[in-house]
């Protein structure tokens, strides 16, 4: 589900049962809304703050470690397409192909660095692939250019490695059921509030205002736990600089 329709819809249950509990709390019997009746909704209310707390700090921690360990496998990824560059510039003429073969997959590979809509042609993946192709079109003149060959082949498998490591850890480890969990506590949390609240502008504005800022923070979290697309993605300077390395 895309992060906005989530957000959304935590948004529409924080407010819907804020505001609901607040204007059915006038309406309860008066057995249902004396002191005891009360403390004992506020005692379970805190006990799903601390737990919706320490849950959601376990999801921002979750995103930015995948956050910052795809940025730096691209890196990474970057600085050995580079080597491999270089190790054909090594190798001669021959390797001209392959080189433009990997400005061909740079290009492309910018535009969509890891595949993340999966319904989209990988014409990255394809990329790369051609560039295996055109190494094995290579035919070595002597024993110098066979060893250099050899490794220039296990760069290139090394390379294909991370960027499918990449691929496959840019989509996300936070589990949609413990979204749905953490948000259930929150409408729970956010219901305790209106029992019993004052129904005035001012309440409903906080209501709303706090509905609305929580629906946030958990489309900014989500939305950095998939950091090649949304608002928070990770910049594509690596492969520009690596394009710009293969091509000068």
């Amino acid at each position: 589900m895309n992060h906005v329709w989530i957000a959304a819809i935590i948004f529409g249950c924080l407010s819907t049962a804020s505001i609901g509990a607040m204007l059915l709390s006038p309406k309860m019997h008066l057995r249902h809304r004396d002191d005891e009746t009360s403390a004992v909704v506020r005692l379970i209310a805190n006990i799903f703050v601390v737990m919706s707390s320490l849950v959601f700090g376990l999801m921002i921690n979750s995103a930015k470690n995948t956050y910052e360990s795809i940025d730096d496998n691209l890196h990474a990824f970057s600085t050995n397409v580079i080597l491999l560059d270089r190790s054909l510039r090594t190798y001669g003429l021959a390797g001209k192909e392959t080189r433009d073969r990997i400005r061909d997959y740079l290009q492309h590979a910018i535009n969509n660095p890891a595949r993340a809509d999966m319904a989209m042609p990988d014409n990255a993946g394809r990329a790369l692939d051609a560039v295996g192709d055109a190494l094995l079109s290579i035919e070595p003149k002597d024993q110098f250019h066979q060893t250099l060959l050899l490794d220039i082949r296990q760069q290139y498998r090394r390379v294909v490695e991370q960027r499918w490591g990449i691929v496959e850890n840019a989509e996300g480890a936070i589990p949609r059921p413990l979204i749905a969990l953490v948000a259930a506590w929150l409408t729970l949390i956010f219901a305790s509030f209106g029992y019993r609240a004052p129904a005035n502008t001012v309440v409903v504005t906080s209501f709303i205002v706090g509905a609305g800022l929580i629906a946030t923070a958990f489309h900014l979290v989500l939305d950095m736990d998939i950091p090649f697309q949304g608002v928070i993605q990770i910049s594509d300077t690596p492969l520009r600089r690596a394009l710009a390395e293969v091509g000068s």
